[in-house]
């Protein structure tokens, strides 16, 4: 399959900078960056799927406790319903990033634990986590910076 070339739009500044420099090393232009569309497409449906807040926090508790029955993973992730635990365990399971061990006992016993490609993902997002942790107090103040504005509109408003 072909590659289409696309304006790199709406990414962050060094997003647009190392793309940028990457492009000028292979002799494109700067604002132009080559895609394969099948590699796009995987990457924002894996982009969907980590966003989704149940998933990132199956990954974390699966690689800090390794094999885990399924009623303690949904102890450990907090807040998830049995569905949505069940979902969320079936997706991950068919992409590959879990797997999912049927024990033949009665009752029956399920246990997931991380696959290698899956382990890999967490790595990956892993920098969010760190930045979360390195700019909590930031966004915090920021926060509470907006809703006092927002209070202090609202006044202004109605005086």
């Amino acid at each position: 399959m072909g590659k289409t070339a696309v304006l790199v739009r709406g990414a962050g500044k060094k997003v647009v900078k190392k793309v940028a420099k990457t492009a000028v090393a292979k002799g494109r232009p700067k604002d132009v960056v080559e895609n394969d569309p099948k590699v796009e497409a995987l990457v924002r449906e894996i982009i969907a799927r980590v966003a989704d807040k149940w998933t990132m926090l199956v990954l974390e508790v699966l690689e800090e406790h390794g094999v885990v029955r399924f009623t303690r993973l949904g102890e450990l992730v907090g807040g998830v319903s049995q569905k949505m635990l069940t979902k969320t365990v079936r997706q991950m399971e068919r992409d590959g990033l879990l797997r999912r061990t049927v024990h033949p006992v009665i009752p029956p016993r399920v246990e997931y634990e991380l696959t290698a490609l899956g382990s890999s993902l967490g790595e990956a997002f892993c920098g969010v986590w760190v930045w979360a942790e390195t700019h909590g107090e930031e966004i915090e103040l920021a926060r509470v910076a907006f809703e006092r504005d927002a209070v202090e509109r609202r006044d202004s408003m109605e005086a």
